[in-house]
């Protein structure tokens, strides 16, 4: 029907999130070097952690990688990989939402990895938020081999032996860097091999056979191009060896189509050839950068597409001395992802940073980056890692890299909710808080950027000329009066958010004021960190 609007419906779908804009609080003990790094490692819930991001860094994250759980069922040593599956598509929901607004403007790039339970659910609510024209594609990662384990089993089944990583980008026209991986066997289109002096054309086989390279009982089809003495043969002569295509220029072609160039190779502009009204290609065009654990090189190459069946799960547990077999990811699939969509000091986020691999990888790469983490072993594992990457660790991808040491990262924690609510009840501001805090966390609740101006009554900005001053001094007219004569210039307005003040103010046009907490009970919820939505039966029902 027209005009008919296909969705996924869900219990608590309609749910709104008033979440707490929170301040992040810089934990110098837990950060690494310079104080003015861009690195950010930030330690709690995500969703939360990612509201605490969006006023200043919207619209500019160039790439995001992020490896939820895949709602297995399965327990693991620092978290249990389940969660009531409506649950966990509304999480995903106002996650994702954030996540969108975080991207930048144009092209840029998220990436989704997840398996059969979720993929698909997690697919239409991204269809919803990033739109449907806006999905590039699902890749397939082949990311297990069937062990005898597996297989053993008396009830037989199809074994899982695959992920999927869901790549969607913000709006625009796409334009990524490919990305190519070793071919293994000899590509049999090239079968052509041309001496340039002396333009003739001859069967690549007989050049083969006729220098001996191999031994003459074998074809030449049977050997592997990774074979040292095949692998050395295409490569020095990569120029010389030829397949052939269709398109070719109107002026080679009409060339080409002489009766006296009949059966000849015929040479057009910039060194190209061409051979019975096709066009020849070299072997020097499938040469490309090939990217393995230990080094970056000149390889005869494929283009990688949406199916990964070279990147080697299996090894994992050598990189680095992390014990996390269950779910840590290789470091060269973070590094093919990494290069597919930026560039050095790109800035990257993942926020389920669980295995740390992305942090590693992407530093190591010289990208800038946010890492989210809710467990303990963002201290116990997260940080330690990044320190001994920054300290020049040589595991997983770092010998192919050849890196020279740099960076630093500054350490996060989640500040608790601005607002408490006392034994009766009611809010109260928290007491925990001292000064800077407070207007920090004001200046967010209101929409305004903190900065602290040497002028200590103007706390922060939403516009070049309009202010904030908050404060937890009593307000009195003579106060106002002093701010309008000494703080503020003529064309500039301030937002005054004061825990008490007289009644019946006499403001003028430029100076509104707010009372904390009543007058910003409504902005959000406060005193919240749980937002896991338990769906009630009537709930269910309802839908």
């Amino acid at each position: 029907m027209a005009g008919t609007k296909l969705e996924l419906t869900r219990p608590g779908k309609n749910k709104a999130f008033e979440l707490e804009p929170r301040i992040l609080i810089e934990k110098p003990e837990l950060s690494y070097g310079d104080p003015n790094t861009e690195n950010m490692l930030i330690h709690w819930d995500n969703l939360l952690a990612l509201k605490a991001l969006e006023q200043n860094y919207t619209w500019k994250i160039k790439c995001i990688y992020i490896d939820p759980p895949f709602n297995t069922w399965a327990a693991f040593e620092y978290y249990d990989d389940w969660i009531e599956h409506t649950i966990r598509l509304n999480l995903m929901y106002q996650r994702m939402k954030i996540l969108w607004n975080l991207l930048k403007e144009d092209w840029w790039i998220i990436f989704v990895e997840l398996d059969d339970v979720e993929v698909h659910y997690c697919k239409v609510i991204m269809d919803e938020i990033f739109r449907r024209d806006n999905f590039i594609c699902s890749i397939a990662i082949k990311s297990s081999t069937p062990s005898w384990l597996k297989t053993a089993h008396k009830n037989k089944t199809i074994i899982k032996q695959k992920d999927f990583i869901l790549v969607y980008k913000k709006w625009g026209t796409l334009n990524l860097n490919p990305q190519y991986s070793i071919s293994n066997k000899r590509d049999s289109h090239y079968n052509y091999y041309l001496n340039k002096e002396t333009l003739q054309l001859s069967s690549l086989k007989d050049i083969i056979i006729s220098k001996w390279i191999f031994d003459k009982n074998i074809k030449p089809d049977d050997y592997d191009t990774q074979d040292p003495k095949f692998k050395a043969f295409y490569m020095e002569n990569s120029d010389s060896i030829f397949q052939t295509g269709k398109s070719m220029p109107e002026d080679a072609r009409a060339e080409s189509l002489k009766p006296e160039n009949k059966d000849k190779v015929v040479p057009y502009g910039n060194g190209q050839f061409a051979y019975n009204w096709r066009r020849l290609s070299p072997l020097s065009s499938s040469i490309n950068e090939v990217v393995s654990r230990t080094e970056i090189s000149q390889e005869i190459s494929k283009l990688v597409c949406d199916f990964w069946d070279d990147v080697d799960f299996n090894n994992t547990q050598n990189e680095w001395w992390i014990n996390f077999p269950a779910s840590k990811k290789p470091e060269i699939l973070l590094m093919r992802i990494l290069r597919l969509a930026t560039n050095p000091w790109d800035l990257v986020l993942d926020s389920f940073l669980w295995s740390w691999t992305t942090a590693a990888v992407a530093h190591k790469m010289w990208r800038k980056w946010i890492w989210i983490e809710l467990w303990d072993h963002a201290y116990s594992h997260c940080k330690v890692r990044l320190d001994n990457v920054i300290d020049g660790e040589q595991g997983g991808i770092s010998p192919a890299l050849r890196r020279e040491w740099w960076g630093w990262y500054k350490f996060y924690e989640l500040w608790p909710s601005v607002l408490l609510q006392d034994k009766y009840w009611n809010y109260i501001i928290n007491p925990n808080f001292n000064s800077s805090e407070l207007v920090q966390a004001i200046c967010k609740i209101e929409n305004f950027t903190y900065k602290a101006y040497e002028d200590s009554i103007k706390h922060g900005y939403s516009t070049e000329k309009d202010f904030i001053h908050v404060t937890t001094r009593h307000i009195t007219q003579e106060i106002i009066k002093d701010i309008q004569e000494t703080s503020l210039k003529n064309w500039e307005t301030m937002l005054i958010v004061a825990k008490t003040f007289e009644s019946n103010l006499d403001l003028p046009d430029n100076i509104q004021i707010k009372k904390i907490p009543t007058e910003i009970l409504d902005k959000c919820e406060y005193n919240k960190d749980n937002y896991s939505l338990p769906i009630t039966k009537e709930e269910i029902d309802e839908e």
